[in-house]
């Protein structure tokens, strides 16, 4: 018994290594639209092309469905979801406006120097990502925003509006518009500088980024026990990636739709 125990302990990290790696590989191809919206997913071509077996391939598209990104259909099996629609994102972005202005103000009342040192370290290390082009710094921009805002959410203190801001996985389906916007501009010409002026000005800039300026305003405010000025930053940066992303999310549905 316990030699059965062992064995099967000493699997289990590798055996949790595989899982994770499908998971991600899968997400990366969904995310890259090398899956596109909509799109039927075989398990058994999965696990052919990422050479594992089935099961850990199942095990991925069950958490990719709780991250909003296949569907399960009834004896039709898994497909990539849809793009988010407008009404969709309007959605999305009501619900960011309530509860992460919120957020930041009660992670400024606590003021829980833990907290408030993941969010410095959080900014120190997106300073220091490259800014070559806006199309290399966004992917992880996109990393360091959900990084940020989680933090903000935990600072709160409340476990319920952490939680719920997690679930929505905002930016993982912020970056398939972004990704879907570059392939419509360089396969069917939608304006030369349709995505550039989208994003340039929020992630790639010789000084420092947009997004990063606002990022460093919302930690201050937090830090300073400003609650106030934290709440109204918070809805002021969620308002303005609202408006940056806009003309992409119609842009999509009027090609689709």
């Amino acid at each position: 018994m316990t030699s059965d125990l062992s064995h099967r302990q000493s699997r289990g990290p590798k055996r949790l290594v595989l899982s994770d790696g499908t998971y991600d590989a899968i997400k990366s191809l969904i995310l890259e639209h090398v899956i596109s919206p909509g799109q039927r997913m075989s398990i058994d071509q999965l696990a052919r092309d990422l050479s594992v077996s089935q099961t850990p391939v199942r095990e991925a598209l069950a958490r990719l469905e709780a991250d909003g990104l296949v569907t399960k259909m009834p004896l039709r099996g898994y497909e990539a979801t849809d793009l988010l629609s407008v009404q969709q994102f309007d959605d999305l972005f009501q619900f960011r406006g309530v509860i992460e202005p919120w957020a930041a103000r009660e992670a400024s009342r606590r003021g829980n120097p833990r907290e408030i040192d993941a969010l410095n370290a959080e900014l120190e290390r997106a300073r220091q990502i490259p800014r070559a082009s806006a199309a290399l710094a966004y992917p992880e921009f996109i990393e360091h925003d959900t990084r940020f805002h989680t933090i903000v959410a935990r600072a709160s203190g409340n476990g319920f509006v952490e939680d719920a801001f997690i679930r929505t996985h905002c930016h993982m389906h912020l970056f398939r518009v972004y990704k879907a916007t570059l392939t419509i501009q360089r396969n069917e010409s939608l304006g030369a500088q349709f995505v550039t002026d989208l994003f340039a000005e929020y992630y790639h800039s010789a000084d420092q980024p947009l997004a990063l300026t606002e990022h460093v305003q919302i930690a201050a405010a937090i830090s300073s026990g400003a609650a106030e000025s934290a709440q109204e930053l918070m809805l002021g940066h969620i308002e303005s990636s609202r408006r940056r992303f806009v003309p992409a999310v119609e842009a999509l549905n009027a090609r689709t739709g």
